[in-house]
């Protein structure tokens, strides 16, 4: 199963020695997502990250970014809903119904459904799917691998996910919880959940 990390919606001072290390650690899938920042900041922080893990990364926004950095794709979003004229590439998008799904998922390489689980990184933002509902998609072929699980995932709900057939799961809150960018003198802990996380997901 994949593992996905979203970034913060903020820039901080060490974000691109984190995500290179996360890189090293065999991060897969990097989704950038900084809604109403300026394009410069995630010029920068692109720039920061090695050429070499380029292609593992994916924009929210910014969509011109893909070919300027030589990234693998763009996310669709309610935000960022159109492709760029003539667009060739890789897409994601983001669902939040079953119907979404049904009607997007052949046109992507892959969505996002959620909120799956209560989230982590947004106060009072709920589950939208019962387990029961979770189960009869999944017996319906609507969760299949091509649908990330997005929402609250944990290190103690990575095996629901897996059990239910998704075909990854988005990390957001329970990575980035464990580093505080004022005050934190270095980031072993979130490496070390990290590891934790890409095990479970194996």
């Amino acid at each position: 199963m994949k593992l996905i990390l979203m970034t913060t919606p903020h820039f901080f001072v060490e974000e691109h020695r984190i995500l290179t290390s996360l890189f090293e650690e065999g991060l897969e899938l990097l989704h950038v997502r900084k809604p109403e920042t300026e394009p410069v900041y995630s010029e920068r922080l692109l720039s920061l990250i090695p050429d070499s893990f380029h292609k593992q990364i994916v924009v929210h926004d910014h969509f011109y970014l893909k070919e300027e950095y030589g990234l693998r794709g763009v996310h669709l979003n309610h935000r960022n809903p159109e492709l760029p004229p003539r667009y060739r590439g890789r897409i994601s998008l983001s669902c939040h119904t079953a119907d979404e799904i049904k009607a997007h998922k052949r046109k992507c390489d892959y969505v996002f459904l959620s909120p799956i689980f209560d989230s982590i990184s947004k106060s009072a933002y709920p589950s939208a799917f019962p387990t029961t509902t979770l189960r009869a998609l999944a017996a319906d072929k609507v969760i299949d691998k091509k649908v990330m699980a997005l929402g609250g995932i944990n290190l103690d709900n990575i095996p629901q996910v897996k059990a239910l057939g998704f075909g990854g799961c988005v990390i957001l809150g329970d990575l980035w919880n464990r580093f505080n960018p004022h005050s934190a003198s270095d980031f072993k802990d979130l490496i070390t959940h990290f590891r934790r996380l890409k095990r479970a997901c194996e």
